[in-house]
Formats: structure tokens, sequence, C-alpha cells
């Protein structure tokens, strides 16, 4: 049998009542692999995550970063800083997905994120680079993307199921002006506290 390890950066596990199972939220600079039939929540604004599994064995997980590329010496800082670049976080996600027991052949994914919620920072793209950055990642990689909900101007909560490879995306289309400021500024762990609405896609 093969060495199905669970691999984690992310520590904040709950259970979820919605869908009556285990949960792991990610934050920026985080990432999580699993085995387990469990769901992986993040809140994406500008960021952007990658939902990657092995289709045949169903062991997933998902990345969240902030920007497409870092300084080549961030690598010797601790993962919760190097993964903050999509670089390094798409690198690690998919050597700790492989060391799980999952197959390079058998990957797939699905992306998300890359919003340009704050219409002050439009010049920035730094929504339009992050999504640039990993469909040429993965394109590179020959993973095959089969979902994805990228750019626009709305942060999402992505709820990524991956021993069945399922994911539901909720545009948050009613939040504060201060609120987004604050998510895209400090990345403030309270956005779930505010008031959303929109419609859940499945891919």
């Amino acid at each position: 049998m093969a060495n199905l390890i669970e691999e984690q950066l992310a520590t904040n596990q709950y259970f979820d009542k919605t869908f009556n199972c285990d949960a792991v939220k990610i934050l920026p600079g985080e990432y999580y692999t699993t085995p387990r039939d469990l769901v992986i929540v993040t809140v994406l604004g500008s960021c952007v995550s990658a939902c990657i599994r092995d289709r045949v064995s169903g062991i997933g997980g998902m990345n969240h970063f902030m920007l497409p590329e870092g300084n080549p010496a961030d690598i010797n800082n601790p993962v919760s800083e190097s993964a903050r670049y999509g670089t390094y976080a798409m690198e690690v996600l998919i050597n700790q997905l492989l060391k799980s027991g999952a197959r390079r052949e058998n990957l797939e994914a699905k992306i998300f994120g890359g919003g340009n919620v704050l219409s002050g920072f439009s010049s920035i793209n730094i929504g339009e680079k992050n999504a640039a950055f990993v469909r040429k990642y993965l394109r590179d990689e020959n993973i095959r993307v089969v979902g994805e909900d990228l750019n626009d101007i709305y942060p999402r909560k992505v709820y990524f199921f991956p021993r069945t490879g399922r994911v539901l995306v909720k545009k948050l289309k009613q939040l504060h002006n201060n609120t987004l400021a604050s998510r895209e500024e400090s990345y403030a762990k309270k956005i779930n506290t505010s008031k959303v609405a929109g419609d859940v896609e499945l891919f």
C-alpha cells in the first residue's frame, strides 16, 4: 500500500457543519495536501489558488499565493514566507502531492482567483499577473487544467473536495470597501464574517 502521508502547512482545522465533514482553511502563503475525504477552504482577492489532485487516487491539495515570483533568496526562508510566491507555492504543492503517493501523469488542476478587487490598484494588475502565471506554470508542467474561475472584480470563497475533485466557488459581491482594502493590504482573517451574496458555481 502506498505511503499516504498527510502533509500540511495550514493548521486551521475545523468541522464544517454545512458539508458535514472536516475542513481546513488556508491563508495566504499556506498550502495543504491530503489523501482524506475533507474540504479545503480559502478566500481569494487578487491572490490565486491552485487545486491539484491525482484523479485516480484522490490525493489532492491547494495552495494560496500572493505574487507570481519573489526574490530567489527567499527560498531559504520558512515555507510560510516563500510560499507567498507562485513559483515556490506551486513547487511545494506538487512535490508534497507526489511524496504523498500521487502520480504526476494523473494530476489535474482547477485554478481560481486573480480578481481586480480594488479599482485603485488596477494599474498594478497583480490579479491578472497571478492568473497568467498559474496558467503558464501548469501548461509548462503538462498538468491539465479542467476548470477555472479567474480575474473579474470579485473576491471568491473556494471550497475544494480533493477526493472527488468537486469545487464550489462563491463570489463575494457585497463587501464593504474598507473590508476589501483590509483584505488586500493585510490579508485579514475575518473576511468570513462579512455578508456575502452571489451564485455558487460548480466546476
